[in-house]
């Protein structure tokens, strides 16, 4: 949670209620049963996108390492 905080994710996405984006808990129900959810959701955090929770886009985080963006994609879906 504090990397998630650290790498500003907590702007949008809050732990158990919506923000802007849709809360990781949330994320987490979505992709539970998903093969694929890590490569993808790693994907959406590095390229950004739109159009799976609504129109609000979700912008490219870049600069957040390929570490990290593992480490927090396995944290969110990792939530019950």
């Amino acid at each position: 949670e504090e990397l998630a905080k650290k790498s500003a994710c907590t702007a949008c996405h809050a732990v158990d209620k919506k923000i802007v984006g849709p809360a990781f808990k949330e994320v987490a129900a979505k992709y539970r049963n998903d093969k694929g959810a890590e490569a993808k959701l790693a994907d959406k955090v590095k390229k950004g996108g739109v159009g799976v929770w609504g129109q609000v886009p979700m912008p490219p985080n870049a600069a957040v390492s390929d570490a990290d963006t593992k480490t927090l994609v396995k944290w969110i879906l990792s939530l019950k």
